[in-house]
This record gives structure tokens, C-alpha cells and sequence, in this order.
């Protein structure tokens, strides 16, 4: 059985989630958020490739958060 990319960037984008979440959880910040926004960066190439448009919108409001909390807290804005 072949696999595309696309099954390796979703367990990729997983499992920098998980960790993610375990970062946040720790209470490392700015690292927790910066990490998270990775993950969903991931998920939302692979949403993007699956044309899965619940999943685009879910992980591309997820990373905007993060990230425009983080430009919130260190006055990027």
C-alpha cells in the first residue's frame, strides 16, 4: 500500500498538537502557543490538499488565534 504525504503531514501535524497542548499545559509561554500554531499550520496544509472545507476552517481560526494572541500580549498590533 502507497501513501501519500498527506497521511504522514496529518500524524506530523498530530503529533506536534499533542505536544503542543503538553507545552501549553506546562504553562510555557510563549512557546505553548508558537508550537500550536505550527500544528495547525500543518492541518490546515492537509485540509487544504483534502479540499475539507470544515477542517480548513477550524484549523486556520485556530492558528489566526494563537498567533493574533501572541501579537496581542507583546503589542505586535
Amino acid at each position: 500500500m502507497k501513501r501519500d504525504i498527506t497521511f504522514y503531514l496529518k500524524w506530523l501535524g498530530t503529533a506536534i498538537l499533542i505536544f503542543g497542548t503538553i507545552v501549553n499545559s506546562a504553562g510555557f509561554y510563549p512557546e505553548g502557543p508558537l508550537i500550536l500554531a505550527v500544528g495547525g499550520i500543518v492541518w490546515l496544509a492537509v485540509s487544504v490538499i483534502w479540499r475539507e472545507y470544515s477542517l480548513i476552517v477550524v484549523n486556520a481560526a485556530m492558528t489566526f488565534a494563537a498567533l493574533a494572541g501572541l501579537a496581542w500580549k507583546y503589542d505586535y498590533y
